[in-house]
């Protein structure tokens, strides 16, 4: 069996490396560490020339957000031939024994995805990062929900099915790949983890292991958000100058809830509902009230209507020079 490991990475030197030892102290190692980075500026080529020239290192003309490295880098593995593909960012960490553990599932029937758990840096549980995915079907009013795994599922001693995983270390077999092709590069960055799971599960079944564990090394929510008081109640909201990244959450969201709901009646009412959400948090709290009227509203448009121009929630936010 060889496997490949692809990690996405841009600017984040310190975390890449940590993310490398500790591939590289697996008790199974994999057979090759494949990096791909966005043309990063903080000295990553130079360290990745010095400290780790046993690694492959792929080095884009332009950074292409983790959907376009993830795409390279699986397309790069595939060719390779390789019969399982260990996919993650450079914020994750994993156990030192965590493959080893990962591949005595792979003869599990009809799996093509073993995950690990994700866990912080206080050993706590990060549940958005599996689950399943809800399509509207119920009574719910907002199409293509992740719901993450109850408590129990954790810690049980067997495979957990679910149909939902981040890129934070899933497994992925060389014939899911095959059926279901590699990750949409143009949605750059959020929420495509979530379109290539609903692919990945057509080829078969995709399970946590809840005995394995990486940890993911990120920042907590308040300190990228943030935060102001209303009748006692904390509401945290993007900085100005950080708006630009939620651009591409936001458009692919609707753009999958578009795709792929049950009932269209049910996407256009949650589309709208969310909109006016936004829009009323913009104008009681936010700054620069107009600009991210017209940042949130293209967002929603753009996902409507299929359009992929990661350039523009720069241009927008900050003019022509972007």
């Amino acid at each position: 069996m060889k496997i490949a490991a692809v990690i996405a990475t841009y600017n984040r030197k310190e975390l890449l490396k940590e993310c490398l030892q500790a591939l590289l102290n697996q008790t199974r190692p994999p057979d090759e560490i494949i990096v791909v980075d966005g043309n990063s500026l903080d000295g990553t080529d130079l360290m990745m020339k010095i400290e780790f020239p046993q690694i492959t290192y792929v080095r884009l003309r332009e950074n292409m957000g983790a959907s376009g490295h993830f795409y390279e880098g699986i397309k790069l593995a595939y060719r390779k031939g390789y019969d399982w593909i260990w996919v993650m960012d450079d914020d994750a960490e994993p156990k030192t024994d965590t493959l080893e553990k990962l591949i005595k599932w792979s003869d599990l029937k009809d799996a093509v995805v073993l995950t690990p758990v994700v866990i912080n840096k206080s050993m706590e549980i990060q549940k958005e990062h599996r689950g399943n995915i809800s399509f509207g079907d119920d009574n719910t009013v907002f199409s293509l929900i992740q719901k993450p795994l109850t408590e129990e599922k954790y810690y049980s001693n067997v495979p957990v099915e679910i149909t939902f995983t981040s890129f934070v270390g899933p497994l992925i077999s060389r014939k899911a790949i095959l059926k279901a092709g590699l990750p949409r590069k143009e949605f750059f960055i959020y929420n495509d983890d979530v379109e290539y799971s609903m692919r990945l599960i057509r080829a078969g079944k995709m399970y946590l292991i809840p005995t394995v564990y990486i940890l993911h090394n990120v920042k907590t929510r308040s300190k990228n958000l943030v935060e102001k008081k209303f009748f006692r109640k904390k509401i945290y909201f993007v900085p100005y100058h950080e708006l630009w990244r939620h651009y591409y959450g936001t458009r692919n969201i609707v753009y999958l809830r578009r795709l792929y709901s049950t009932n269209k009646f049910k996407f256009i009412i949650s589309v709208l509902i969310l909109w006016c959400y936004w829009a009323i948090r913009i104008i009681l709290f936010e700054d620069h009230k107009l600009k991210r009227l017209q940042f949130t509203t293209s967002a929603f448009v753009d996902g409507f209507c299929g359009i992929f121009d990661n350039e523009k929630p720069k241009r927008i936010l900050y003019g022509s020079k972007y």
